[in-house]
């Protein structure tokens, strides 16, 4: 359908203040130099790979995802372009989701403790966890195991004793559990990527996995939790509003979430500034494409103007497909500097990057 709205644009070519990317992943092989001229160009001093021992890049209907030395990531990255990179880990997270995650489980944690630790020396700055936990990943005997399996206890207070926080992705938005029909409102993102359909039985609710990832979070109480894509529920600000109030070690982002977002701006507004001081920035998306600089133009378009009708980019960073269009919510000066850079310095205090406003 075409729109015949007239408004006017205000696309920030670079943010009101520096911008630390502390949700992203190299995509592949990813290209080293294409991605700092992105960086340059749009205004991002660092960015963080999220899966700094492991290589995810998108494929399959999906994406796809095999271990890889986290020295590659500190030759190639860190090392190379001194204070623009930064990582955390999966530890031994970082294992096909179609193979059992452990047959003993105290032996498991054991090692994911020692790589845990033994990262953390080289540098990564926290221990990520992709939605399989929970979702897809089974013991030995075929029993899925949830978030908050006690026989994990052990990582998540280990992550709490090295002062490093668990950015930890569970369930997804609401529409992948649902079925694949064309009034399901992520339908063309679900034929476009049909492994990010969990509508079958097979897989747990999207309640219940959230349920899991609250009841682990109330458990580790002096370990900091960052929960991406807006808690994965940003479909009920209400909810993850909720979620902050009761657990205090608990932080979100906002990657790849601008469409849910951009589409209630009053109550994104509100949400954004009663927890400026618990919400990162992050994108989630390639810094390495044609279309990567305008991805993070519009990012800061959606926090810093209000201009109406445009569109988010896509899951992968691309712009050939739109779900709906969004509004920006406008947000005050001191709130955008928190969450460009100042609250993910308090979580890292040492988090790499040039000299901030």
């Amino acid at each position: 359908m075409q729109s015949y709205l007239q408004t006017e644009n205000h696309i920030p070519l670079k943010p009101a203040y520096k911008v630390i990317d502390a949700h992203n992943h190299l995509w592949g092989q990813g290209k080293p130099e294409r991605i700092v001229q992105t960086m340059d160009n749009v205004g991002v001093v660092s960015l963080c790979d999220m899966t700094a021992n492991a290589r995810i890049a998108f494929a399959g209907g999906g994406y796809q995802l095999q271990p890889r030395d986290i020295e590659n990531f500190f030759s190639l990255y860190s090392d190379k372009y001194l204070g623009r990179f930064y990582c955390f880990t999966l530890a031994e997270f970082a294992r096909p989701a179609d193979q059992p995650l452990f047959a003993d489980a105290e032996r498991f944690v054991a090692e994911s403790i020692a790589t845990l630790q033994a990262h953390v020396r080289r540098g990564a700055r926290g221990l990520k966890v992709l939605k399989e936990l929970g979702l897809s990943y089974r013991d030995s005997s075929g029993r899925l195991i949830p978030a908050d399996d006690p026989r994990l206890f052990e990582i998540w207070e280990e992550a709490g004793r090295l002062g490093v926080p668990v950015l930890i992705h569970q369930s997804d938005p609401y529409g992948f559990f649902q079925p694949v029909t064309p009034d399901n409102e992520h339908y063309e993102s679900l034929l476009k990527y049909p492994s990010w359909s969990f509508a079958d039985k097979k897989f747990p609710r999207k309640e219940i996995l959230l349920q899991q990832r609250d009841n682990l979070v109330r458990q580790h109480p002096k370990t900091i939790f960052i929960l991406p894509h807006v808690a994965n529920f940003p479909e009920n600000l209400s909810y993850v509003s909720r979620l902050l109030e009761e657990n205090p070690n608990v932080y979100i982002d906002f990657s790849a979430r601008l469409d849910e977002l951009g589409r209630q701006p009053y109550t994104a507004r509100t949400f954004f500034l009663r927890w400026q001081d618990r919400i990162v920035f992050g994108s989630d998306m390639p810094a390495d494409l044609e279309e990567s600089e305008m991805m993070y133009r519009t990012y800061f378009r959606f926090l810093e103007t209000f201009d109406e009708g445009f569109y988010a980019p896509d899951y992968d960073g691309t712009f050939s497909r739109h779900r709906w269009p969004i509004c920006g919510i406008g947000l005050p000066p001191e709130t955008l500097k928190k969450i460009y850079h100042q609250n993910i310095r308090r979580l890292i205090p040492d988090v790499p990057g040039t000299i901030y406003d």
